[in-house]
C-alpha cells in the first residue's frame, strides 16, 4: 500500500472572513474507504470541497504525487468524482442521460457517448438498483433514488479518488449498506480512494478502513478500526457525540463488529 496516494497537507478553508475549517491533514491509501465524521457545521462539506477545488483553500493536496492546484479543471475532473449533498441536476432528464454525464469529461466538443458507454450507463443503473428506469424522469424521483442514480453516474466516472457527502442521508438503511457495499466493490485492490462524509457512525465503522473525526472545523482523531484499541477509539467518539461506549459483538453470522452505544444504551444513530 502506498500511504503517498493521496496526502492533504495543512487544508484550511472557509466562506468569506468566517473561517470552518484549519490545520486538517490526513493521507489515504489505495483500495481503502476512509468515512468523515463530526456534528453538523464541524466542517465536513468544506472539507471536501476544498479537496476538489470548489471552494480556495490554504494548504495543499497531493493525488499521486500531483498537486491538486496545478491541475485544469478538465484532468482534475477525470481524476475526482464529487457527489454532493445535493446533486445540483434541475433539468428534467432521463436517468440514463444524468449517468451518461459522467463521461464528459472524456467526450470531445459536439461528441455524444458511444454505444459501449450506454450499456455501461445502464449497467451502473442495474448495480445500484434502478434496472428499467432509463427513462424516467430523473425530477420525479424521491431524494434516495436521486442518490443511486447520482452513484451510478459515479460508477462510470471511473476516477482516481472520490468524494461523497452524506451519500446515505436520503437512503433507508438496506439501500445505505448497499452503496457502501458498491463503492467497497468499486475501490477494492484499485488505484482508487474515497473520502466520504458519513451520517451513520455504525456504518462508518462496518465500511471504512479509516476514519477522520472533524470537531470545530480541527482534525480530532485518525482511526483505524481495524487495530486501534477500543478505548482509544471510544475516547475519540466521545470528543464528538459526548459519552459513549464501543462494544465488539458477533451478528448473527458470527462476523465480530463495532457497535457504538450512547451514555442511555442505546446504538447510534439514536
Amino acid at each position: 500500500m502506498d500511504p503517498a496516494f493521496f496526502t492533504a497537507k495543512n487544508i484550511s478553508a472557509g466562506y468569506g472572513k468566517q473561517t470552518v475549517l484549519e490545520d486538517v491533514s490526513f493521507s489515504l491509501e489505495p483500495g481503502t474507504i476512509t468515512g468523515l465524521l463530526g456534528a453538523n457545521g464541524s466542517g465536513k462539506s468544506t472539507l471536501l470541497k476544498a479537496v476538489c477545488r470548489l471552494l480556495p483553500a490554504r494548504g495543499t493536496c497531493l493525488l499521486k504525487g500531483q498537486p491538486l492546484d496545478t491541475l485544469p479543471r478538465r484532468r482534475l475532473a477525470k481524476e475526482i468524482s464529487y457527489i454532493p449533498q445535493r446533486s445540483g441536476v434541475i433539468l428534467s432528464l432521463p436517468l440514463l442521460e444524468v449517468v451518461l454525464m459522467g463521461f464528459n469529461p472524456g467526450l470531445g466538443l459536439l461528441q455524444r457517448p458511444s454505444r459501449t458507454q450506454r450499456d455501461a450507463a445502464r449497467q451502473a443503473l442495474a448495480a445500484v438498483g434502478l434496472t428499467g428506469m432509463e427513462d424516467t424522469d430523473y425530477l420525479t424521483l424521491s431524494e434516495g433514488q436521486k442518490q443511486l442514480c447520482i452513484l451510478a453516474r459515479t460508477l462510470v466516472e471511473d476516477t482516481s479518488l472520490l468524494l461523497l457527502d452524506e451519500p446515505d442521508s436520503a437512503l433507508d438503511f438496506h439501500n445505505r449498506c448497499h452503496s457502501l457495499q458498491i463503492l467497497q466493490g468499486l475501490i477494492r485492490n484499485q488505484e482508487k480512494a474515497a473520502l466520504v462524509s458519513v451520517h451513520d457512525p455504525l456504518l462508518a465503522l462496518d465500511f471504512c478502513q479509516q476514519l477522520l473525526l472533524l470537531k470545530e472545523g480541527r482534525c480530532m482523531a485518525l482511526l483505524h478500526p481495524a487495530y486501534d484499541s477500543l478505548n482509544d477509539m471510544q475516547e475519540a467518539f466521545s470528543q464528538i457525540y459526548g459519552p459513549v461506549s464501543l462494544i465488539r459483538c458477533p451478528d448473527r453470522s458470527g462476523r465480530e463488529r463495532l457497535v457504538l452505544l450512547s451514555e442511555h444504551g442505546t446504538a447510534f444513530p439514536c
